[in-house]
């Protein structure tokens, strides 16, 4: 909480004449005008059970522990209009049998397939047969909640290109948004290191950001790329965001204690120069954006991250890899770079040039904030187009939204 609801949930709240509950399993964050509700699920999946099956069983107790509190609040005379209810862990697989009347949408945000998207697109995670059932018994919980659902939403054009075709024409294309008034160029921005070093935009810093430090966001291909730029740019600083956990994909298996452990051991870095931040505060994750001459962002075909439209709202230089989710946004030459995901050495002869630019390819830089003001704006581009959704699921018309044929 509030993940993909940040934006929405304080909208809707906003709304006085609105009664908003958000039921939560991570933590209780307060938000002005909404009722939050901590959930916890019975018990854990069992560890003895198929091993295709323990998520399914997590997520099915994800969905009982939603339904009790769904029938609370039905008993105290609660019944919603309309259920917003993300698909991926299981909370909406039986929220509509706890309110028949209400209006479900759905936030659809990956379908797993067995090819043709993350699983088995990197060499160091090859996959067999046992891989590739495993990929789609991952969809029956979602599944069962999208056939439920009135409408769905999810944020990319490519992310809806994964859902089976049957559904596609029920799910709409909305970005949750970036709030580009907040995540703005900063000339003056000072970055302050843990080594007590101040970074500004006059230093040669290369930013790669992500939730945790891992190869779904292409991690071990940054490290060799952070290693040759190293060498070849004496001055340059690298400042590394993320944590050490698993977000996706599978731990390294070798004894090592994380993804960071594993690829330092591999690496000769300056570390003077190459800089672990780990997870930071919003305010400190602005201003690596801000501060930022290039911008590394390298991941699966997968969901898109946040992190990449706020640094290109932030004037950010986007090297990214030529992959679907990116390359829906960034064209190459235009608005950022790209680059083959598992070039390592292209990465590096990529942010070569652009601090080699005498004006840091301003051009592109100005083209990467207009891209997300005109499609990914918060308040004139994806909020607006959330709630009229909303709207239109709620009064049970077909969307304005909603994708052609």
């Amino acid at each position: 909480m509030p993940g993909q609801y940040k934006h929405l949930a304080r909208a809707i709240a906003a709304d006085r004449t609105n009664q908003a509950v958000f039921i939560t399993k991570a933590i209780r964050i307060e938000i002005p005008g909404v009722d939050s509700i901590v959930y916890k699920t019975a018990r854990e999946p069992s560890a003895n059970g198929h091993h295709y099956l323990r998520t399914l069983e997590d997520q099915v107790l994800h969905g009982q522990a939603v339904a009790r509190v769904g029938l609370n609040l039905r008993s105290k005379g609660f019944i919603p209009e309309i259920i917003c209810v993300h698909t991926g862990w299981g909370e909406g697989l039986f929220i509509r049998d706890v309110f028949p009347e209400s209006r479900i949408l759905a936030f659809c945000e990956f379908y797993y397939r067995g090819r043709g998207a993350d699983v088995g697109f990197d060499p160091l995670n090859p996959v067999d047969i046992d891989g590739l059932c495993r990929s789609r018994i991952r969809n029956a919980h979602m599944l069962t909640s999208m056939e439920a659902m009135d409408w769905g939403v999810t944020p990319t054009r490519w992310q809806w290109s994964q859902h089976p075709e049957a559904l596609r024409p029920r799910i709409s294309i909305i970005h949750e948004g970036v709030d580009t008034e907040l995540c703005r160029p900063n000339p003056s921005v000072r970055l302050m290191l843990p080594t007590g070093r101040a970074l500004t935009r006059q230093d040669e810093v290369v930013t790669y950001i992500v939730r945790n430090l891992e190869p779904y966001r292409g991690f071990h291909v940054f490290m060799p790329a952070a290693e040759e730029i190293c060498r070849r740019r004496p001055k340059a600083h690298i400042v590394i965001v993320g944590g050490d956990q698993i977000s996706y994909g599978r731990p390294p298996g070798d004894g090592s204690a994380h993804w960071r452990e594993k690829l330092l051991s591999q690496s000769r870095l300056d570390p003077q120069r190459v800089h672990f931040l780990g997870r930071i505060p919003y305010e400190q994750f602005l201003a690596v954006c801000q501060v930022s001459r290039a911008h590394v962002y390298l991941t699966y075909p997968f969901v898109l991250s946040w992190s990449m439209l706020e640094s290109m709202s932030c004037g950010g230089l986007i090297i990214g890899s030529n992959t679907a989710p990116v390359a829906e946004v960034v064209e190459d030459g235009r608005n950022g770079l790209l680059v083959d995901f598992f070039d390592s050495r292209g990465v590096a002869d990529r942010v070569d040039a652009v601090l080699d630019h005498v004006d840091g390819m301003a051009n592109l830089r100005q083209a990467a904030r207009q891209t997300v003001i005109d499609r990914y704006d918060l308040r004139t581009v994806c909020l607006p187009a959330q709630l009229a959704l909303i709207d239109d699921v709620r009064q049970g018309r077909r969307p304005a939204s909603a994708p052609l044929p």
